[in-house]
């Protein structure tokens, strides 16, 4: 299984993006050693930082044909990774 699940892309991480930071759906095991090694292979970039969080599933409910359905969204681990200054990631794939 690969550490890096998928790259989070939201306004307000866009926005850090021009301060070299991004940030990284994980796996919930990875720890910021391998997260970090999985970066510097993968985009070329070398990594000066890497803070960590666990996001926690909300419960939602909503009201579909006359009846209550209640659920969970799932929890998943998040990863800000700070690449040194001149280094970018190429998210969007337009270089």
């Amino acid at each position: 299984m690969s550490v890096l699940k998928r790259p989070i892309i939201t306004e307000k991480v866009t926005a850090q993006g021009g301060q070299g930071k991004y940030a990284f759906e994980v796996a919930r095991d990875a720890n910021k050693v391998e997260i970090k090694k999985a970066i510097e292979k993968m985009y070329g970039v070398s990594v000066e930082s890497v803070r960590t969080m666990r996001c926690i599933g909300k419960s939602k409910s909503r009201m579909s044909g006359g009846k209550f359905i209640s659920g969970k969204t799932s929890t998943y681990k998040k990863a800000i990774v700070t690449v040194a200054e001149g280094e970018l990631i190429d998210i969007y794939g337009e270089a």
